[in-house]
């Protein structure tokens, strides 16, 4: 049988249920998410809510910030539901070459702006379509809002007349940046996010 590999947030490969804890009625729910802190504060992945509470009440991690309308309730025990928390112990990140690539990672990058007409993006375009030979990578990926992306079509900028004031890159792989590209930020988050780009 293959051994499993441990867990860089430091919780067991499986951690199940918090033990008799459960979201208080019109709380977030289990899979919301939680920004982890590495225990020098660094941004370091990002797990659920139901996970962060496990993280909590087995010494693992800190509360940092919490909810201040939502809780998770046990008959002895009343847990806020965790915005931010921080590892106990310092974990060590592997190197990872590049950024990998997803939908919220391009629409963070370029600021949730259409990088043709600077309306707010909720989508992202190939500037070289696939059906031409554009690549899936962050150097042919943009934030686009739907009425600009549905005129472009298949085309490229040339076609229509189209310009790129900034042509798309990968991002910095400064601190946090791997997992915050990752995934939408929550707005308690970005104090954290801030200080360490």
């Amino acid at each position: 049988m293959p051994e499993r590999q441990p867990d860089p947030t430091g919780a067991d490969p499986d951690p199940g249920e918090a033990p008799g804890i459960a979201p208080s009625p019109g709380a977030v729910p289990t899979g919301s998410r939680v920004l982890l802190l590495n225990a020098t504060f660094e941004p370091l992945t990002v797990v659920t809510a139901k996970r962060a509470v496990v993280l909590m009440l087995t010494g693992k991690a800190e509360c940092i910030e919490a909810s201040l309308e939502s809780a998770f309730h046990s008959e002895s025990l009343t847990v806020p539901a965790p915005s931010v928390m921080r590892l106990s112990r310092y974990v060590r990140v592997p190197y990872r070459a590049s950024v990998p690539m997803t939908r919220a990672g391009v629409l963070r990058r370029d600021g949730r702006r259409c990088a043709y007409c600077g309306k707010r993006a909720d989508t992202i375009d190939h500037v070289i379509p696939r059906s031409r030979g554009g690549t899936h990578s962050w150097e042919n990926c943009v934030a686009a809002c739907r009425v600009c992306n549905s005129r472009k079509a298949d085309r490229l900028l040339g076609e229509l007349g189209w310009t790129l004031d900034t042509p798309p890159r990968a991002p910095n792989r400064a601190a946090g940046g791997i997992m915050v590209l990752a995934v939408e930020p929550l707005p308690a988050w970005e104090p954290w996010l801030a200080a360490a780009a």
